[in-house]
């Protein structure tokens, strides 16, 4: 099978950064796989989408986003009626000097680095949010600054493995971990946490043991004294308040746990590092 290539040059104007289009795909199997030397990022708007690689067909339906690397030989085919998706083209010094300067992108969308495209979905408020900053994108100049305003907040939204997750992990577990980012999830526990899984509790705890090092129990915690640290230094909340946002309203269980977590009261905890940042007493 021959491998067409798309050329940057032939895609793009002189000074821009980005080109953002939108497609009414045909259903016709394609003939060819192709490559690029750019970088684009293609979402399902509506319909559904058989995307194509050197592996397995993959049909994605709305709110399927794909992330596509220069040499990833892959090919889009519409599957039905009203089969529209999105597309934005790179340059590859943009996408290279994010990666350049954000370490923790690294093994994820466009820096997978695997053979094929990088593949994640957006539930519909998510759909909706990326929908709404395609059009600002659309409306904005072609220049880097409005394209990296684009694409840092859909990033840090993404799943994204935590440092700690080792390689290999399930998606399932990756995505409950960046679901219980949100104070709405780990408000409710481990249980919650667990329950979000959609597996079993002692499956879910000795998957996050072979991945992790630790348990859903551990984790949670972890993730509710993150944010009391966040609410305490950025916040003039009270402590009963922080505490109950954290699933924690025992106040004398939200101090010992906290301490437990950095060594110091909350009270204490607070006061270094807000009047004493701003007005330290040298």
């Amino acid at each position: 099978m021959t491998c067409p290539s798309l050329s940057a040059s032939d895609i793009f104007a002189a000074n821009e950064a980005f080109v953002l289009s939108r497609a009414d795909l045909d259903n016709r199997r394609p003939r060819d796989l192709h490559v690029q030397d750019f970088y684009e990022m293609i979402w399902v708007q509506n319909g559904q989408v058989r995307l194509h690689t050197d592996s397995t067909p993959r049909d994605l339906t709305e709110g399927h986003l794909v992330f596509v690397a220069p040499d990833q030989r892959h090919a889009i085919q519409g599957r039905g009626e009203a089969a529209l998706v999105v597309s934005v083209a790179i340059r590859p010094g943009v996408v290279r000097a994010l990666g350049n300067r954000h370490e923790d992108l690294t093994g994820f969308a466009f820096w997978s680095g695997g053979s094929t495209p990088f593949v994640t979905h957006r539930d519909m408020r998510q759909l909706a949010d990326l929908n709404a900053a395609a059009l600002r994108l659309e409306r904005s100049p072609r220049d880097k600054l409005y394209l990296e305003a684009f694409l840092l907040p859909l990033l840090t939204a993404l799943d994204r493995p935590p440092e700690q997750m080792a390689d290999g992990a399930p998606d399932w577990l990756i995505a409950a971990c960046a679901a219980a980012r949100d104070p709405a999830l780990f408000q409710k526990g481990a249980a919650g946490f667990v329950d979000h899984c959609g597996r079993a509790h002692p499956h879910v705890s000795r998957t996050m043991r072979r991945y992790m090092g630790q348990t859903p129990v551990a984790y949670i915690t972890g993730l509710r004294m993150a944010y009391a640290a966040r609410r305490l230094t950025g916040t003039a909340d009270s402590l009963t308040e922080i505490a109950a946002d954290c699933g924690l309203p025992n106040l004398s269980h939200f101090h010992k746990t906290f301490f437990a977590a950095f060594g110091e009261t909350p009270q204490k905890y607070r006061k270094a590092r807000q009047r004493d940042l701003v007005q330290p007493r040298l």
